[in-house]
């Protein structure tokens, strides 16, 4: 069961990412996966909970690449910073692009509410907890500023997304981002 699950992810995978979740017919997915329609059925209920599994599977990738972001990072204050901005470049891979920032939020609704993004806030939160007890941070409520934080990185990845010269509107959005998170810090150190 587990090998039919991963040949279909990867069939799917493939497809929403080259020709788009609405071009994407069921039956291409499951002849390249060398399966039935009855299996992707079987296993995912149908085309938007296969789109969920795939888009869990690139959010877990994507998440393994933030914390190695956030962890060669020289400082736990740099390291937030790189996390965000990490999020936002990756807005520029074809995948992400298609599949996490313009199909799956379409098809599967806001992408804050969704379930994967409850421990990313969590370690967000634990994160700027810990900046505001060393003094790095100012005083302030940590999971409301995590939550400004994750959602100004998901507006840019998202505006990135969206913009007709993606690679022009980066460097705006991650400058605008910088000078966002820079508002928590503390002045006098």
């Amino acid at each position: 069961m587990e090998e039919t699950r991963v040949k279909l992810i990867r069939a799917a995978r493939e497809a929403f990412a080259t020709k788009g979740y609405a071009a994407a017919s069921m039956d291409d997915i499951t002849a390249d996966a060398g399966l039935t329609r009855g299996a992707l059925y079987h296993n995912f209920g149908g085309k938007k909970g296969l789109l969920q599994a795939v888009v869990d599977q690139i959010d877990a990738e994507m998440v393994a690449r933030l914390i190695a972001a956030q962890e060669r990072a020289p400082s736990p204050w740099e390291g937030l910073l790189a996390e965000g901005v990490s999020y936002i470049e990756m807005a520029l891979e074809p995948e992400v692009q298609r599949i996490m920032l313009l199909d799956g939020p379409a098809v599967l609704g806001d992408p804050s509410q969704w379930p994967n993004q409850n421990a990313c806030l969590l370690r967000t939160t634990q994160t700027i907890q810990a900046l505001i007890d060393e003094g790095t941070v100012k005083p302030v409520d940590a999971e409301a500023a995590a939550r400004l934080i994750n959602g100004a990185a998901l507006n840019a990845a998202l505006w990135i997304a969206a913009a007709d010269e993606p690679r022009a509107v980066l460097p705006r959005a991650v400058e605008a981002f910088r000078q966002l998170a820079a508002g928590l810090l503390q002045t006098e150190r």
